[in-house]
């Protein structure tokens, strides 16, 4: 039987924090590993904080957006490098830039993984993962560093609420209440919420805790959102 692809996003927040979480690593492997069996999995890397650090100098000497969009490209391809090494993947295959590349992949591979993709405007991993999402006709999973979407950043208001489900239309509107700016930190970019909408593409985000994957991927009752019509 042909197993289903489902395609996750991981925010680089997860894979390289400012101390590396072995824990969390370790887990997400064991996770993936186990559900293997039933999925292949293409997990498209973000650029975190490494990213951020780049662009922000790049920033501060008066350098383009367009190349500062270009050093996020280059860690989220360095964080998906560092991920197949974690996962004990040949370290001199390299891993895909195309999206023909991704297919031929996983082919002979369950996991696959790989950062963003050719250069887009004003797009950051997140357009990446929704493209592959739709290319593979596949379910969404954006895992992030806080519990699932809120109304405004947990982290800066205690009383803000999680949000269990969203439709796709609400998310755009949510999306784009703000400007785009490399390395942005919102749980989904706003190129992303538009093709989310127009393809009605089932999307999930979750945080860090994996046993809500592991529930999620088995058809089981999770925390976090859903986002559907």
């Amino acid at each position: 039987m042909k197993k289903e692809v489902k395609v996750l996003s991981l925010g680089g927040s997860l894979i390289a924090p400012e101390k590396i979480d072995s824990k969390f690593l370790k887990t997400f492997r064991e996770v993936i590993k186990k559900n293997s069996g039933n999925f292949k999995f293409i997990i498209i890397c973000g650029g975190g904080t490494i990213a951020r650090k780049y662009i922000s100098a790049l920033e501060d000497l008066n350098c383009d957006e367009k190349s500062q969009s270009f050093a996020g490209i280059s860690a989220t391809r360095m964080n998906a490098r560092f991920m197949s090494y974690v996962f004990g993947m040949d370290p001199e295959k390299g891993i895909p830039h195309k999206m023909k590349e991704i297919k031929n992949y996983l082919k002979s591979q369950d996991i696959v993984f790989c950062g963003a993709l050719e250069y887009g405007e004003n797009q950051t991993s997140d357009s990446t993962s929704v493209e592959v999402a739709e290319h593979f006709r596949a379910d969404f999973i954006n895992l992030t560093d806080v519990k699932g979407l809120y109304a405004k950043n947990p982290k800066k208001f205690k009383n803000a609420k999680l949000i269990p489900k969203i439709s796709w239309k609400e998310l755009y509107s949510m999306a784009n209440g703000m400007k785009f700016k490399p390395g942005q930190h919102f749980v989904i970019d706003q190129r992303a919420s538009k093709m989310i909408l127009e393809k009605k593409i089932p999307t999930y985000i979750i945080g860090k805790d994996m046993k809500q994957l592991n529930n999620l991927l088995k058809g089981k009752n999770f925390i976090g959102t859903i986002v559907k019509d």
